[in-house]
């Protein structure tokens, strides 16, 4: 997994989508998700369709192995919907997609848009009408008064038709919650999931569609005293008892459902003591937690603000473990980004397979790469880590199989050459959804409506 002197060297492997400047609302990605083999990647967009990519089997046979991925499966997963007792527009918007782990050919994953969450089975199937040849047919004879000559005895044969791939929704899980679905995640049991909105947390069987149990609502009873909201959630990835969810008063719960079927007591609460020196009129907005993910291991956890992205150990509440400024640059202009309502983007966040790196976006088509333990963390050794940023752009599709080029913003008046100014940072390029191969060096960044495909050289 490591190129030159321990270091990962990343270059451009592949583009999907078009390359338009006219782009719709509708095609714009809004999750990105590797199955748990990395065979199997899954977009979703705001037009409520599910792409699935599958890994040519071809690329992983070359030296050095190649993330080459090609259309697998299209279909249309939510359709737009009106809430005629609310009047409200239910949009098709894919907000998160999740993987279950194969038991057969099949592939089963979970989807949803803000009120309805579909189980979908993905597999090869063939064609109903199925062809039958070779019947036992009589050759006439030369003459009318000779007898008809039998052919050879030929037993009738069913050609199936090509195979195909099939996507059919196998359970939909509904009417379950009042706000929009942020969140929704697997159990390590297999069978349960849990979704989450701004206000509730519910407990899902996969095999029961009509029932949910509310696990955590922070709902108060009167609507004015409410002052924090459900931002993320997510299961403990080996212990099938414990769960976290984020708000946006940038606190971290960590709760056990063993305690009690209402888990409104956390066991943990992971929180950073706020400064009062840097106190200002965006301290509460960019300390919102936008996304929280735990590692492979499940001993420590990352989340997501808007400026960084910090590291948690479990068994350490009072402070996060390791710090990694994302994008600090941007503290100077929050005012005209509060003015733009950029301040308030929902930047996801990733573990890599051996959770050593993490990965989040930023704008202007940039995504950062920390590797832990480097000088993002507070703790410049003699072994500098990697903190790269890397551009997802369109003219790294012109440079296949080579390094991309480190970007760098300028932080003062003087920039160097190579960098950038933050006053000529595009907040329309968005990289707001990334994902990790779990075994390789691969990575996903969606940008637009464009799906870039990234993976080391050696």
């Amino acid at each position: 997994m490591a190129g030159n002197g321990g270091e990962t060297t990343w270059c451009f492997s592949q583009v999907k989508g078009t390359l338009e400047d006219d782009v719709t609302e509708a095609d714009l990605i809004s999750c990105v998700e590797f199955n748990h083999d990395g065979e199997l990647l899954a977009t979703g967009d705001k037009g409520g369709r599910v792409v699935i990519f599958q890994r040519d089997p071809a690329s992983k046979q070359c030296v050095p192995k190649k993330g080459e991925y090609n259309v697998y499966s299209t279909f249309q997963s939510h359709e737009p919907e009106f809430d005629y007792l609310k009047s409200l527009e239910i949009e098709e918007k894919i907000n998160k997609i999740r993987w279950l782990k194969r038991k057969n050919q099949a592939h089963f994953l979970l989807s949803t848009n803000d009120k309805t969450i579909k189980l979908w089975k993905v597999s090869l199937v063939s064609e109903r009408d199925k062809r039958v040849t070779g019947y036992n047919t009589r050759e006439e004879g030369g003459r009318a008064r000779e007898p008809a000559r039998v052919t050879q005895l030929r037993v009738p044969t069913v050609r199936p038709a090509e195979l195909m791939v099939e996507a059919s929704p196998r359970r939909i899980f509904a009417n379950a919650h009042t706000y929009h679905i942020n969140s929704i995640s697997l159990n390590s049991d297999q069978e349960t999931y849990l979704s989450a909105d701004d206000l509730r947390i519910n407990l899902w069987h996969l095999e029961i569609t009509d029932q949910s149990f509310n696990i955590v609502d922070i709902k108060p009873a009167n609507m004015e005293e409410l002052t924090e909201v459900i931002t993320a959630a997510e299961f403990h990835p080996t212990e099938c008892n414990l769960f976290v969810y984020s708000s946006s008063k940038g606190t971290i719960r960590l709760c056990d459902m063993r305690a009690a079927a209402l888990c409104d007591r956390h066991a943990k609460l992971f929180e950073e003591p706020e400064d009062p020196h840097a106190r200002s009129f965006f301290s509460e907005i960019i300390s919102s937690i936008s996304d929280v993910k735990l590692s492979n291991s499940g001993r420590y956890m990352m989340s997501r603000d808007y400026l960084g992205l910090k590291v948690w150990d479990l068994r350490m509440e009072t402070k996060p473990v390791e710090t990694y400024p994302v994008h600090e640059y941007l503290r100077s202009k929050l005012c005209s980004l509060y003015e733009n309502d950029c301040i308030f983007d929902k930047f996801e966040c990733c573990w890599s397979g051996d959770d050593q790196r993490l990965m989040t976006g930023s704008y202007n088509g940039f995504f950062r790469i920390f590797e832990r333990g480097g000088c993002g963390a507070g703790a410049c050794g003699a072994a500098r880590r990697q903190d790269l940023t890397l551009e997802a752009a369109r003219d790294a599709a012109a440079r296949p199989r080579q390094p991309l080029r480190a970007r760098r913003v300028a932080t003062t008046a003087k920039r160097k050459k190579d960098e950038i100014s933050v006053d000529c940072l595009d907040f329309n390029k968005k990289i707001l959804h990334t994902a990790w191969h779990p075994h390789e060096s691969i990575i996903a960044v969606a940008a637009t409506n464009n799906l870039f495909i990234f993976q080391d050289k050696f």
